[in-house]
């Protein structure tokens, strides 16, 4: 069984992963969602004006109340800068397994935020929501993303041709990683905690406030 709490404020060394709202809208639009660079990765085409992405942005934060929903934006520490989102998403109830996705602005790829980012919520969905399995994909042209997961311990489980469509019409074919609970235990990934500045309550019942 699932056990949902909403999208908590996790912290990293780096990074806190927190709520977005509306007054992200600028920053977002700046950093990831306006960018072509960014958005060829991605299925949606990249942003021409605010506007959309604050109305993407409210749609968002109006699924905040559900505590099913798990929708993170990125944000540095050093200077509280916005610098990508990540999600869980596609729960499956049957099988208590899930998705992740996540963005990162041209500006901060290669300096391992996405890598941090994804190892703290794949944490967050094993340790504290008990999910079994959570799997990622990427564009075979985008091999970067597929490091990431790979670094977070996922594998590689087989590629599916044409699995998206691009805002360019494009069709994309993706690789797709997967990572086991059980996997993540006997790795003793769960030893290696990504979250910071837990208190007792919350290691004792974890949950985060």
């Amino acid at each position: 069984m699932i056990n949902f709490s909403g999208t908590p404020k996790i912290e990293t060394d780096r990074l806190i992963l927190r709520r977005m709202k509306r007054s992200d809208a600028q920053e977002a639009f700046d950093h990831w969602l306006s960018d072509e660079r960014v958005s060829d990765n991605r299925v949606n085409a990249a942003h021409k004006t605010v506007s959309e992405t604050i109305e993407r942005i409210d749609k968002v934060a109006s699924n905040y109340a559900n505590k099913e929903f798990c929708w993170w934006a990125i944000e540095r520490k050093a200077d509280r800068k916005l610098i990508g989102e990540i999600d869980l998403y596609e729960f499956d109830f049957s099988t208590c397994n899930c998705e992740v996705s996540y963005s990162v602005g041209y500006e901060w790829w290669n300096q391992g935020y996405g890598t941090e980012a994804l190892r703290a919520v794949v944490e967050f969905g094993f340790r504290y929501m008990n999910i079994h399995k959570i799997t990622a994909a990427h564009n075979t042209d985008n091999p970067a993303s597929g490091k990431v997961m790979g670094k977070v311990g996922m594998e590689q489980e087989g590629t599916i041709r044409h699995m998206i469509r691009n805002s360019k019409g494009q069709y994309k074919d993706c690789a797709i990683f997967g990572l086991l609970q059980e996997d993540y235990v006997k790795k003793n990934i769960s030893n290696q905690t990504s979250i910071l500045k837990l208190n007792d309550k919350e290691k004792r019942t974890n949950k985060y406030e």
